[in-house]
């Protein structure tokens, strides 16, 4: 059975899709509030989300199903591999693919990640250290990676949650 429901963040509201005990959808949303049926499985989504925000969880153990073609769930599969409070280039990424010419389409596919926040692709930078793209908009993306790097000194993005 799919289940819809609508939490608050510290980012704005956050829409979360989940069906038969799977996340299927995380994006962050303009619509209001909403719980929904509280449905138990999303519930605890929510509860991970929340201690993630509070800096209590780095590790995020919620069952996902993921549709996307099937370079685009290898690069969301190598995107999770990212340590919490690290980033990754995209060049980076398409080399751990074995595909290093593959850079754009990386980047495209890091755009489509259907899970925001739980696969992590806030983490991945440009080749510079820029921030670039993310499908909940920049200032999220900063947000995010100040968040996980706000206990590592020397960190340039450690400028506070």
């Amino acid at each position: 059975m799919k289940e819809t429901m609508v939490i608050a963040s510290p980012l704005g509201n956050i829409r979360l899709h989940a069906e038969d005990g799977y996340l299927l959808s995380l994006q962050f949303t303009e619509d209001p509030e909403d719980l929904g049926t509280m449905d138990v499985f999303l519930l605890e989504v929510k509860s991970q989300l929340d201690a993630y925000f509070q800096g209590d969880l780095k590790i995020f153990n919620i069952p996902v199903a993921l549709g996307g073609t099937e370079f685009q769930q290898k690069v969301w599969m190598e995107v999770n591999k990212i340590p919490y409070g690290k980033t990754a280039s995209y060049q980076q990424i398409a080399k751990r693919l074995d595909s290093p010419k593959a850079v754009r389409a990386v980047g495209g596919a890091n755009g489509l990640n259907p899970i925001l926040v739980v696969i992590p692709c806030h983490r991945i930078i440009s080749q510079t250290g820029e921030l670039n793209g993310y499908a909940g908009g920049l200032w999220r993306k900063l947000k995010l990676l100040q968040l996980e790097s706000r206990d590592q000194p020397g960190n340039p993005y450690s400028l506070g949650f």
